[in-house]
């Protein structure tokens, strides 16, 4: 990484590598079942680095990835969305006939009143305007009236 002085330099020493020794397992009492070690340890692996460093540890077997799924010729979300607006255009079409029929209906009901009005005036015209009969009800005779201090003489 970084150059090093050339007037300094690491004396070269001699490496050590210890195997591990795994602890034997006291025999007591049974025990519930714990997680446990594997029953081998792995090797220990030193590497000498061009520095001079010693770098020591256990070998660890790299991870292999799952294997790729092919994929659907459609994505789930271009599916949901064509689905989406089947379901929109099913609501619109049935909020169109909804509001075509609510129309029709006020229609109907304002045709009705009017119908209602026209046959109730046309009674009352007849009833008013026919001469079948004597004529029925209050005669007041009009005469000369005088009202002095808000009283009413006849």
């Amino acid at each position: 990484m970084y150059s090093e002085h050339p007037t300094h330099s690491r004396p070269v020493t001699a490496v050590e590598v210890h195997q591990p020794v795994p602890l034997a397992p006291a025999v007591v009492a049974p025990a519930p079942l714990v997680p446990m070690q594997p029953g081998s340890v792995p090797a220990v692996a030193s590497i000498v680095l061009p520095d001079g460093r010693v770098v020591t540890g256990y070998a660890i077997n790299p991870v292999q990835p799952e294997p790729v799924t092919a994929k659907p010729a459609v994505s789930r979300a271009a599916v949901n969305i064509a689905l989406g607006g089947v379901g929109f255009l099913a609501v619109c079409g049935g909020l169109l006939m909804l509001t075509a029929f609510i129309a029709a209906l006020t229609a109907l009901i304002t045709q009705l009143v009017i119908l209602a009005a026209v046959i109730f005036g046309g009674w009352i015209a007849v009833q008013v305007f026919s001469a079948s009969g004597p004529r029925q009800g209050t005669t007041v005779n009009i005469r000369k009236a005088v009202i002095k201090r808000n009283k009413f003489y006849s």
